[in-house]
């Protein structure tokens, strides 16, 4: 054999050599790649969980909000129904006009406290959707801003 068939043998098992550690490398790194992707992909599904976590909690807030609103401006209508007929009944059929006055007396009273009331009803709900929506969601939504670092990227 001479010195030519020689470097050529050792250099053809030489890049031999490398071709394996460059495709070993290359399998080692495409491996760390789809692991870092899957990774990757787990902490987007859990960040996009809690957003949606938090948007239907916000959501039922919401309705439950809404239904407490709808539902005491129904009750303050049949209440004002029921109240405006039974006083205008008494003014209607009475005889005795102190009586009759007695009742308009009553009915002014009973008609400011009972706005009262519900104005307070509309106004708390409001205030406590407010202040949920101040403490509980913008938490939430400063922690999901906020969200921290992996150790190693600190």
């Amino acid at each position: 054999m001479d010195i030519v068939s020689l470097l050529s043998a050792t250099a053809t098992v030489a890049s031999t050599g490398f071709i394996t550690v460059s495709l070993r490398q290359h399998s080692r790194n495409t491996r760390t790649l789809r692991l870092l992707h899957s990774q990757r992909i787990s902490a987007n599904s859990h960040i996009q969980k809690t957003r949606m976590d938090l948007m239907e909690t916000r959501n039922r807030a919401r309705l439950l909000e809404e239904t407490v609103k709808n539902g005491t401006s129904a009750v303050e209508k049949v209440h004002k129904a029921i109240t405006t007929t039974t006083f205008s009944l008494i003014d209607r059929f009475s005889t005795n006009e102190e009586f009759r006055e007695n009742a308009r007396r009553a009915r002014e009273t009973h008609d400011q406290t009972s706005d009262q009331i519900y104005r307070s009803v509309h106004t708390t709900n409001k205030a406590l959707h407010i202040l949920a929506d101040t403490l509980f969601f913008g938490k939430k939504e400063k922690q999901l801003a906020a969200r921290k670092k992996p150790k190693d990227e600190q």
